[in-house]
């Protein structure tokens, strides 16, 4: 599965006001509950996020996080992603404030493809080319396409 089936325009969003990881995840929540057809109040979507962030960090280091959940009745997977002004504590063991933050939402059965995923998007902000290209993004469509061009060629 490639980013661009996941991903949309409309759920990259740049320049994002967040004081805590709280807010970033309610954040994300309202983008994917606003801009997909899920039909899922973001307060749900925000609930599944937060459930598994209780059982750790989805800091990956590096100023990125990638919170992720499970949806059930639902049989999309998702994705969103946002580009914080300022980075927020979310508890990384490398103790960096976190700035780029990729939520992804699969149906609760999704197990393979949730970890396949989860494996493409690790490996894609483990590029630091890419993360500083994406901190220093000036709006939602050149991050956007920062992403899906990192996503055509790898």
């Amino acid at each position: 599965m490639q980013l661009a089936d996941i991903l949309t325009p409309e759920r990259v969003v740049a320049h994002v006001d967040a004081g805590s990881k709280k807010r970033a995840l309610e954040k994300l929540s309202e983008i994917i509950a606003e801009h997909s057809s899920l039909g899922m109040p973001a307060v749900d979507i925000f609930d599944s996020l937060l459930a598994r962030e209780r059982l750790g960090t989805t800091a990956i280091d590096h100023g990125v996080a990638i919170p992720h959940g499970r949806l059930k009745d639902s049989d999309q997977t998702l994705g969103a992603f946002i580009q914080l002004n300022e980075g927020v504590d979310c508890d990384a063991m490398d103790q960096q404030a976190v700035r780029l933050l990729f939520a992804l939402l699969v149906p609760e059965q999704s197990t393979e493809e949730h970890l396949q995923l989860l494996a493409r998007l690790a490996r894609m902000f483990s590029d630091a080319e890419l993360r500083q290209q994406l901190m220093q993004a000036k709006d939602d469509r050149e991050l956007y396409e920062r992403l899906m061009a990192w996503d055509r060629t790898h």
